[in-house]
């Protein structure tokens, strides 16, 4: 954006860039399109650290999902684990599926094009010069027609695509 972008041009803008830093809830979950491209599922804590109007300290945490694509995803499989801290960039993406009952659901993911990976291989915090994972991170190159469908669950289904392309 340049000092001269007018009103009419900010309008125009799109902007759906995501970054946190939290911790893994669970294992990852890594599976595979028919054409044999890994996707995985990884779900975070991410905790905003507060004062109330007491001046006692609370933590408010969200939890987000997150998928990752390619290498990128086999990676997490090895080196990540219930409660690893790790670093991602990615796109906010919007949900629809539907729950075995038949119920609509919808929910908000993070389909991540960077991860950095904030503990050593050996499970211990790494504070600076971390690994960086972001080959093989964000949406696959064709999503629609070789991606599997999606079985009918009762949580966010993972992303890339429509519902009904992620094998989860």
């Amino acid at each position: 954006m340049t000092p001269t972008t007018t009103p009419a041009q900010l309008r125009l803008l799109q902007l759906n860039d995501v970054r946190l830093v939290g911790r893994l809830t669970r294992d990852p979950e890594v599976r595979y399109t028919p054409k044999g491209q890994a996707v995985a599922r990884l779900d975070m804590a991410v905790n905003r650290r507060f004062k109330d109007g007491m001046g006692e300290w609370r933590d408010d945490t969200t939890f987000v999902p997150v998928t990752v694509w390619r290498e990128a995803a086999e990676r997490c499989r090895e080196r990540l684990k219930k409660g690893s801290p790790i670093y991602v960039e990615g796109r906010l993406r919007s949900t629809n599926w539907e729950t075995k009952d038949g119920q609509k659901r919808s929910g908000i993911e993070v389909e991540a094009y960077r991860l950095q990976f904030l503990a050593k291989n050996t499970g211990e915090e790494a504070p600076s010069g971390s690994e960086s994972e972001t080959e093989g991170a964000g949406e696959p190159a064709a999503v629609g027609a070789e991606m599997a469908p999606q079985a009918a669950r009762s949580e966010p289904p993972a992303s890339g695509g429509s519902n009904d392309d992620i094998p989860f």
